[in-house]
């Protein structure tokens, strides 16, 4: 076997910020990765060829941990009611201490880029301690041809992970030994104390939602995809559906995750999926289940047998937000230019587990900005999470932990884009019908593709609609091989007091959530919410008479 030493002979260079951190292992490829993790057994090889990885005790992201400096730069367009802060002197103490320990690592580093529009493009150099977090930073980062083409240049981002750092409170400002903090001034972020790899992705993915608003590009926590009769953008938190619903074969996948909508179209900041495995299906998610199962896909905290190294997408016996990252040219039918035009279609997907939101409604643009704004879906119960009812969850912009600015910075560059190229907006729910979770059924998978097409092509536009009492939404009065009782969520309930309950219940959730933009907003976007109230002045407009 051969010595780090010996590995590292020819690939040892001095980061242009970090100048005494000296990386032994610069753009090593997939085959060089899965050795270096193998040999310092980081990971396991599964019969299928995908690397398996586990993350424990972080099996998700630390939004606590997270923290921004604040500096002349962020003092005034931070959003600091949803953003932590950190002091420059406290951040370049982290930096220092960082370097200092890096000093007894063999660290590896990949110089990538992100985003596929040249005019927005960002080289990334991301060092890390682990081989397997450098393979799944090489999947999900767009890798430069030649490999070598951004690594002399003085990079946009500079990332550290070090996961066996313990960061100090105290000296450094953080809330515990684990820490993300980025710099946008000095343009680096720092990870520490945690080996979940989506903080190394979510990091870039912070950095750009600060940076492109200033150019006019509106960043999106979404997934797009695109068809001779228009491209989509698929808006969603985790468990929504974004990265299921967006791979279809019929379709061209641009991305599933992270994107930029700018003067020319679409672009995808990555080169990459990150999404989630469990229970992945070959029936349902066919394109997701392959990409999971060959070599170069990395797969974090799945369940898998020991001795055949058989993986179990069923298993979330370490969590359910088990994962796999792979290159989107592991997809047949990705796109090789990550680009596309102006959506045609905007779908907002939620996942209601109280189970009183229609399949799928069309948006006026205030509403369209109402529920972007809100960023809703429902937590379940579950033994992981302890939860014994639905719990609901706002996020702003679907994506508040990566959002550093205000939230209506992102709106008004949502809605200029919206009114600008006349898209069509969706709100569609992957979630329950029939009662809540645990009562009702969630949402066949077959039905919300079929809404979703007829949505695509156009066909659903045109029909007819009516408006829901509670929610103020149009819904479909008809669509193609539906039920028609599904598209009334109160017709699926065996009780319409119990649904009106519940849907009231959700109505004020959503009212007490919006109070904070109450005075930021336009006033046909605060009238745009949920409520019996409102539901008569919706869509006196001749967009909905089909």
């Amino acid at each position: 076997m051969m010595t780090a030493q010996a590995r590292g002979s020819t690939e040892r260079s001095i980061d242009a910020y970090s100048t005494e951190l000296q990386p032994a292992f610069r753009n090593l490829e997939p085959a060089r990765l899965y050795e270096e993790a193998l040999h310092r057994k980081e990971g396991l090889l599964a019969s299928s060829g995908a690397l398996i990885v586990e993350t424990t005790p972080h099996t998700g992201r630390s939004p606590t941990d997270k923290f921004i400096v604040r500096d002349a730069l962020t003092e005034e367009t931070v959003w600091w009611e949803s953003n932590q802060s950190m002091t420059p002197e406290q951040f370049s103490r982290l930096h220092a201490d960082m370097v200092a320990h890096a000093h007894g690592l063999d660290v590896f580093v990949q110089d990538l880029s992100a985003c596929a529009d040249p005019s927005c493009g960002l080289d990334v150099r991301v060092f890390t301690e682990l081989a397997w977090h450098s393979l799944f930073i090489r999947n999900l980062l767009i890798r430069p041809t030649p490999p070598t083409a951004t690594s002399s240049r003085t990079p946009g981002l500079t990332v550290i992970a070090l996961p066996s750092f313990r960061a100090d409170p105290q000296r450094h400002g953080c809330r515990s030994q684990t820490v993300i903090a980025l710099d946008v001034t000095k343009r680096v972020a720092l990870i520490g104390g945690t080996r979940y790899a989506g903080e190394i992705k979510k990091s870039v993915f912070t950095f750009l939602n600060f940076l492109l608003p200033m150019s006019g590009v509106l960043p999106m926590h979404c997934a797009v995809n695109d068809h001779q009769s228009g491209s989509a953008v698929f808006f969603g938190l985790s468990g929504t559906g974004k990265t299921t619903l967006s791979a279809d074969a019929r379709r061209v996948l641009i991305g599933d995750d992270e994107h930029g909508w700018g003067k020319t179209g679409l672009f995808n900041f990555e080169g990459g999926c990150y999404a989630k495995a469990i229970r992945l299906s070959a029936t349902h998610e066919p394109e997701i289940q392959a990409a999971a199962s060959r070599f170069g896909a990395v797969l974090e905290n799945v369940g898998f047998d020991p001795t055949a190294r058989r993986v179990d997408f069923d298993d979330d016996s370490k969590t359910e937000n088990t994962r796999v990252a792979y290159p989107i040219d592991f997809i047949t039918n990705a796109s090789k230019e990550g680009l596309a035009p102006h959506p045609k279609n905007v779908v907002m997907l939620t996942c209601d587990a109280f189970g009183v939101l229609p399949p799928i409604a069309k948006l006026d643009t205030a509403q369209a900005i109402y529920h972007f704004l809100s960023g809703y879906t429902a937590r379940v119960a579950g033994a992981e999470n302890g939860l014994r009812a639905p719990q609901a969850v706002f996020s702003t912009c679907f994506g508040a932990p990566f959002m550093p600015r205000r939230p209506t910075v992102y709106g008004e560059l949502l809605r200029a884009r919206i009114a600008a190229h006349k898209a069509d907006c969706w709100l569609v729910n992957t979630g329950w019908t029939g009662g809540p979770y645990g009562e009702g059924e969630r949402m066949p998978i077959g039905v919300t593709r079929a809404l979703l097409d007829a949505a695509l092509d156009g066909s659903l536009a045109r029909g007819d609609f009516r408006i829901d009492p509670f929610f103020g939404l149009a819904t479909p009065t008809a669509a193609p091989g539906i039920e028609p009782r599904l598209l009334d969520p109160a017709s699926t309930w065996s009780s319409a007091s119990r649904y009106a309950e519940s849907a009231t219940r959700l109505v004020d959730m959503f009212e007490r959530n919006f109070q904070p933009f109450a005075s930021f907003v336009d006033e046909d976007v605060l009238n745009a919410g949920p409520g019996a109230r409102r539901a008569k002045r919706f869509y006196a407009d001749s967009s909905f008479a089909g």
